[in-house]
């Protein structure tokens, strides 16, 4: 059995709470602050600062690592915040290659271009007070050595530039004496000499690199790609100890990173397949837009071989446009059956949109000045800029002609269905043939997803509407590839999907419904449930520091000083230790000179007037916000130094002091700031419109999508017809089975409801979303019309200490309304709620829950 490959011990590792997953605040300070970290990227992170720091079994120097990560899943963003961390280990020199020019001048703009909309670094890159810039370099000879110096280049050109002599290019002898980080995009081209057993004498791309990696024991190399051929014995020998981490796309998709691939097959003509999908891609642009959401989808229209085909696919798509009409919109109406298509029709309706004005607007937003073609090789880089900035506001382009060109780096966002202009299929024995292949593959890139928020879902990276089916915003979600209705082509692309890993062939969809009798009962006709908001933070409570978490104490600065010491002491160990004469001096801020102070918070970028205004409303000045004792007046710097330094502050001392203090309140407030927070005032809702019938998205085999129908189906608390939650959270179900009798006992309305993503309640601190797996109602018995709604979060023990604010929030929930009653009044009756929040259910701690539980119902209070 062949030894695990490292990924696989950091899983472990991960998975058991060794690994440390805090991101230092000077990587995510000086990353455009548009990008969050994503979850996977921290665990990136995490596992490079680990290797990078810790001995493991098999580390050997210099350091080679690889990221075998997803298309579309931000490698380039991971490579930006690895430069400012190795920065910061004393690295300032950095090797990109790869083997596309496209893909280089892509990542060039991303690093350096800070009027692209992709750059990845903030706009001021700052360590501390020293302002670091991003400077491309030829050569690393005469750099400057406080820069991030970044050297572009394909391998080709590495390669011939260093087997060939040439002016100016890079040499062996720029690797001698400098430690360089060699970043290496695409890594699965490198490797010439590992597949073909090739001896590493012989000049090829990987022997070309691995020189250059070996010039310095303390460079580093670091391989990002999508695809490794684990398969391959002598690369899988290679990277068994180099792979930090194998994040695929299956995963990738299944974890909600990307769309979800649909085909669309017809059986039309190409010209009626062609009108199908601009109907569907206008349906996108108006769901988007009826929501408030700045999208522009984007149709590409694949030709089958040659620029010829492609330039013939254009001339007709514009005659179709030119000629678009009513009838050709109705037709298409009349013959289509796809549900996806009805469900635009009906929105279409909906919003009166008649068949002509959208054949209006279709020949409008696809007219010829809003399509290109991408081609020819100098077609391409004459569009590169079109074609990189699809998303952009002021780009118009709709539809894109192509063949074979976009393929490894093209980054776009919103395109949204993809139109196979051609009926001819390559398969092999019922195999996939290369141009399927290609085509799922040139659908996993068109699969990234388009983000954004909306007032029920603020992540805006990860789909929103896999247990929503049906939602109308959930097309936003979702990539159309537009095929013909051929039976063997459409299998054949379905496993060639499934090997990419944009299909799951486990997935199913499962239903949701509410039960009949449910709906029969007086609870679910008029009972309510109280949800609390997520607002806007106006932080109108903030009136001084200590509001904002900013601890009152001195801040201490020693005083740097060239003098000899002057003094001894007797040390411990009774040796004679010399001293400077030294002391202390408290100088309050609003005491030192106003122009050192202007200077000073003229050099933070947080410290705008703008800034302090927006997280301390009341402060009407800068003026005040130095002298006022709520603020900087009553902070003082302790100076330590030599006597005479002391006695006589120089003006430099105090700029650096000052410079240390507002830094140490930047940090303190930034973890303090929030841009929303949940209201303390939960508002009713109807039970029978927050809980409805769902179509869910599962694996097969997983635990989620055995639902316990047999169990749940004549128990009549329980309002569902399944269970599809983890086996945490079927055990809370069976547990509360077993306490049926007892509480019967006190409660004749008992009803128990998953919360499958039907609602959300938000932290008071930071609005932070939270949607409680289940909520339960039990309804007293002695008329009082008295209802307790509690929130009930089943947790595994290995995720207890992630959530920890969760249980946190309930047992604020539960404080909050200690004592309070909630009452809605009709002309009929009077209606009484109680909120609380209990802790944690735990199976191995199933015990402590039910005394919780019990505390609830016996009217005493719950500590979580």
């Amino acid at each position: 059995m062949a030894d695990k490959f490292l990924y696989e011990t950091l899983d472990s590792a991960s998975e058991l709470g060794f690994l440390k997953k805090e991101i230092p605040d000077f990587i995510k300070d000086n990353i455009d602050p548009k990008f969050e970290l994503r979850a996977y990227q921290q665990e990136a992170f995490a596992r490079f600062f680990h290797c990078l720091n810790i001995e493991f079994p098999g580390k050997i120097f210099p350091l080679h690592f690889l990221f075998n990560m997803a298309t579309g899943s931000g490698k380039t963003l991971i490579m930006a915040g690895l430069i400012l961390y190795l920065y910061k280990k004393g690295y300032r020199n950095f090797l990109f290659f790869v083997n596309s020019s496209n893909i280089i001048e892509k990542t060039r703009d991303n690093f350096l271009n800070p009027l692209s909309s992709k750059v990845l670094f903030a706009e001021n890159i700052r360590f501390g007070t020293k302002r670091v810039a991003v400077t491309p370099v030829a050569n690393f000879e005469g750099v400057n050595e406080t820069d991030i110096n970044i050297c572009f280049t394909t391998i080709q050109k590495l390669h011939s530039d260093l087997t060939t002599e040439k002016e100016n290019s890079v040499t062996y002898e720029d690797f001698k004496n400098k430690k360089i980080v060699l970043l290496a995009d695409e890594a699965h081209h490198i490797n010439v000499s590992t597949k073909a057993q090739i001896d590493f004498e012989e000049l090829n791309w990987e022997s070309t690199v691995e020189r250059i990696f070996h010039q310095n024991e303390d460079n580093l190399l670091l391989e990002f790609t999508a695809t490794l051929d684990y398969s391959h014995n002598h690369i899988a020998d290679k990277y068994r100890n180099k792979v930090l981490y194998r994040y695929d796309l299956r995963q990738f998709r299944n974890d909600g990173y990307s769309k979800d691939v649909y085909i669309v097959q017809a059986e039309f003509e190409e010209k009626e397949r062609i009108i199908q999908a601009l109907i569907l891609s206008q349906y996108k642009q108006e769901v988007a837009a009826k929501h408030r959401i700045n999208l522009k989808p984007v149709i590409l229209f694949k030709a089958q071989k040659t620029i010829a085909q492609s330039k013939e696919n254009k001339t007709n798509f514009h005659k179709l446009i030119e000629q678009l009409s009513g009838a050709d919109i109705r037709r298409i109406q009349d013959k289509s059956d796809i549900p996806l298509v009805k469900r635009a029709f009906q929105f279409f309706k909906e919003n009166n949109i008649a068949a002509n004005q959208l054949a209006e607007r279709l020949r409008r937003e696809f007219d010829e000045s809003r399509c290109i073609s991408v081609n020819e090789e100098k077609e391409k880089e004459n569009q590169q800029i079109l074609l990189n900035s699809l998303e952009d506001i002021d780009n118009r382009i709709r539809a894109i002609f192509a063949v074979q060109k976009l393929n490894e780096g093209w980054d776009v966002l919103n395109l949204f269905d993809i139109v196979r202009c051609y009926t001819a299929r390559d398969s092999k024995s019922g195999k996939p043939g290369k141009t399927t292949i290609a085509e799922a593959q040139l659908i996993g890139r068109g699969a990234r997803y388009f983000p954004f928020t909306t007032d029920e879902h603020n992540d805006r990276y990860r789909r929103k509407y896999d247990n929503s089916l049906e939602d109308e915003m959930r097309v936003l979600e979702e990539l159309h590839y537009h095929s013909i209705n051929d039976s063997r082509y459409i299998s054949e692309l379905r496993t060639a999907l499934i090997a990419e890993g944009m299909m799951d062939d486990r997935e199913v969809n499962k239903p949701l419904k509410l039960k009949d009798a449910f709906k029969e009962t007086d609870f679910y006709k008029a009972g309510l449930i109280y949800l609390n908001e997520r607002i806007k933070n106006d932080y109108l409570y903030v009136r001084s520091f200590s509001d904002m978490g900013v601890t009152k104490k001195n801040y201490a600065h020693t005083l740097s000083s060239g003098r000899g010491m002057s003094g001894a002491l007797l040390n411990e160990n009774g040796n004679i230790e010399r001293v400077a004469e030294s002391g202390r001096k408290d100088v309050k801020v609003k005491e030192m000179p106003r122009h050192i102070v202007y200077n000073a918070i003229s050099r933070n970028p947080f410290f705008t007037f703008q800034s302090i205004h927006k997280y301390f409303p009341h402060v009407s000045s800068m003026r005040q916000f130095i002298e006022s004792d709520d603020y900087l007046g009553s902070l003082e710097i302790t100076f330590q130094g030599v006597s005479a330094d002391l006695y006589s502050l120089s003006n430099k001392a105090q700029l650096d002091s000052l410079t240390g203090l507002l830094e140490r309140i930047e940090s303190e407030l930034r973890k303090n700031i929030t841009d929303y927070k949940g209201t303390e005032d939960f508002k009713l809702n109807q039970v029978s419109t927050v809980f409805s019938d769902k179509v869910l998205k599962l694996i097969e085999g997983s635990e989620r999508a055995n639902g316990d129908e047999q169990f749940v189906a004549d128990k009549g608390w329980y309002v569902f017809n399944a269970n599809y939650g983890t086996s945490e959270e079927k055990a809370f179900v069976k547990m509360l089975d077993r306490q049926m009798d007892t509480l019967k006992e006190k409660y004749d309305g008992i009803y128990l409801v998953r919360n499958e993503r039907h609602f959300k309640i938000y932290s008071f601190s930071d609005g932070q979303a939270f949607e409680p797996d289940f909520v339960l109602f039990l309804r007293e018995k002695n008329g009082s019309m008295l209802t307790y709604q509690i929130f009930i979060e089943p947790k595994g023990k290995h995720l207890k200490e992630y959530d920890k604010w969760k249980q946190e929030f309930l047992k604020e929930i539960t404080e909050k309304f200690k004592g309070k009653t909630l009452e809605f009044k009709t002309q009929q009756r009077t209606q009484k709620y109680k909120l609380v929040g209990v802790p944690f259910y735990n199976n191995e701690d199933e015990n402590k829950f039910k005394q919780s539980l019990y505390e609830v119902v016996e009217g005493r209070n719950v500590v979580c």
